[in-house]
């Protein structure tokens, strides 16, 4: 029966707990579904701002693929790291995408002037804190399987998670004063409700508070540190992490942004202007 073994023989153990087989196999299952699903559909209607959210979903597949790999190799440093590291910065990548579809929801309604923050940066700066922060964590990845630079590397990881969730309370913050202030001051778009942006936006603000909840117990699990009791117990991962992050990919899915493109598009002809809007 496979059990916990120390790194490569040494003393020193990366796995707290015997991972999974039979969970990893789900989940690596239903990420490869919903993945194939998004790929489709950019295929489809050649959406490209939602590109991010679909890679998103190849590094959980890729995630849990070394996680059925680490269930009988739990003395190798290489499933491990690629599980570990991919699993933590799919979402990530969720983000960008997310951070993308608000500014497009605004233009399509012609509502800049209700966003806090100017469209033409909106995009910008989340996206910015989404990339600083991946690369945090992604630089911290190598760290984390080595005894020596493991508490290093935890420590980047938490400041790049933690930020994360600075980064995420501020864009909720601001999508809902937009939709506020869009329902206080509505336009014709709004009005004649030619443009499905209720929906998407109630998407974003379920999806948004799904990456949320994941950030906030991704710091906790790190700051508690190997014997915490996340590091120990399974099912915590998935709960917190890995179930909402199934969701997001369900949600997106079925309320995809599509429409929207569509709509900018249709704008920019009007106005005897070709530009393709990706």
């Amino acid at each position: 029966m496979a059990k916990p073994m120390p790194l490569d023989g040494g003393s020193y153990y990366v796995w707290q707990y015997l991972p999974s087989m039979a969970a990893a196999i789900i989940f690596f299952i239903l990420f490869l579904a919903t993945t194939s699903y998004h790929f489709w559909k950019i295929f489809k209607t050649r959406v490209k701002f939602t590109l991010p959210f679909a890679i998103g979903g190849i590094f959980e597949i890729i995630g849990f693929g070394a996680r059925i790999d680490s269930h009988n190799h739990t003395d190798k440093v290489i499933p491990y790291s690629i599980q570990s590291t991919f699993i933590l910065l799919g979402p990530a990548l969720f983000a960008a995408s997310v951070y993308m579809v608000l500014a497009r929801i605004i233009q399509s309604v012609h509502g800049e002037k209700d966003s806090i923050v100017p469209v033409k940066w909106l995009t910008k700066i989340f996206v910015t804190c989404d990339v600083v922060t991946f690369l945090m964590q992604a630089s911290a990845a190598g760290m984390m399987v080595s005894s020596g630079m493991a508490s290093i590397g935890k420590g980047v990881v938490i400041t790049g998670l933690a930020l994360q969730v600075v980064s995420f309370g501020l864009f909720i913050a601001t999508a809902y004063i937009s939709l506020v202030r869009m329902r206080a001051r509505p336009t014709i778009e709004v009005l004649e409700g030619c443009v499905p942006w209720k929906q998407h936006l109630k998407s974003l603000f379920a999806i948004s508070t799904l990456i949320l909840i994941r950030s906030i117990f991704r710091v906790i699990e790190y700051a508690m540190g190997d014997d915490g009791y996340p590091l120990k117990h399974e099912w915590t991962l998935y709960i917190f992490d890995s179930v909402p992050m199934f969701f997001s990919m369900v949600i997106f899915g079925i309320w995809y942004p599509s429409a929207l493109k569509a709509f900018l598009e249709r704008q920019v002809s009007s106005n005897g202007v070709t530009i393709q809007m990706k």
